[in-house]
């Protein structure tokens, strides 16, 4: 790790939280068992955010079957990987394992066929499936892919004992392994020993939200427990956001600029209009999605 002891960045006034939202039990893919956190009621408040996944089990019947072979259009999907290995291949000839601290992200553009199958078969499986739209210019664009190894992702230590990995965005100076010229998305990961705060400036007009995986924490007086999504409201004259552990804790921390476009989704498919849609379950029948 190679950036240690950063100062704390400036925040003078701090967001507050809009609401908590407890994540919904489901199952996806051939019954993976997860947590859906962001679902399409959230979607336009959160723009351009289109979903938020959590999973974790150290029971395989959970997740062994995975995800087969499903298309994709018109966004991009960003898998983060705490604990465990998921294989991915799609149609677009792109192959990776993902690994323990490792993240995917992948640009489904126009179309793409891929499957996330897990290459273990015990022990623990956690991780988080975050999709990110496309503005309307790019939706159609080719295919992309990406697999970032624990090692590949930035990480840096705050002077109170903060652990940040930076997946997207930049924070204290630190760029992360993506960046999104239209969007901006702000995405980290942090640890945080019990006691200690972290700041994180955010542009006000960006819609922000965290996710607490481990620990209790407090936001401007609020707690938010594990496995609770805190919405943080957009006003004017917030400069960002100021965390605090009650207890050691980890969340996730995400951001970005809204892209203020219309979303229509039909399962696997992100578009702006119905009609974009009808042509992405045609082209799906017809062989056209690579």
């Amino acid at each position: 790790m190679e950036n240690i002891g950063l100062p704390s960045e400036s925040v003078r006034r701090a967001r507050t939280i809009e609401r908590i939202v407890a994540g919904q039990a489901t199952s996806d893919g051939a019954g993976v068992k997860l947590t859906r956190v962001l679902n399409q009621s959230l979607q336009h408040r959160l723009d351009p955010f289109l979903m938020l996944d959590a999973f974790g089990s150290d029971d395989p019947g959970d997740y062994i079957a995975g995800f087969p072979d499903h298309p994709h259009r018109g966004f991009e999907t960003i898998t983060y990987m705490i604990s465990g290995k998921m294989r991915h291949r799609d149609s677009a000839g792109h192959e990776g394992l993902l690994e323990s601290g490792g993240v995917q992200w992948m640009t489904a553009g126009r179309g793409v066929i891929h499957s996330e199958i897990p290459e273990q078969e015990k022990g623990v499986m956690e991780g988080f499936q975050l999709w990110l739209n496309l503005p309307s210019q790019d939706k159609m664009a080719p295919p992309w892919y990406r697999n970032f190894s624990a090692a590949d992702l930035p990480r840096f230590v705050t002077q109170e004992g903060a652990v940040v990995t930076v997946i997207a965005g930049e924070s204290h100076g630190v760029t992360g392994a993506v960046t999104r010229e239209s969007t901006n998305p702000l995405y980290l990961d942090l640890q945080l020993p019990e006691g200690t705060h972290f700041k994180q400036q955010l542009p006000a007009d960006y819609n922000a939200f965290l996710y607490a995986y481990r620990g209790t924490l407090e936001i401007v007086g609020t707690q938010v427990s594990a496995q609770h999504m805190a919405i943080l409201e957009n006003s004017l004259g917030t400069d960002g956001v100021d965390i605090k552990a009650l207890t050691s804790a980890c969340l996730l921390l995400i951001a970005g600029r809204p892209l203020h476009e219309p979303i229509v989704q039909y399962g696997p498919f992100v578009m702006n209009t119905r009609e974009e849609i009808y042509q992405a379950f045609e082209d799906m029948k017809e062989g056209r999605l690579v």
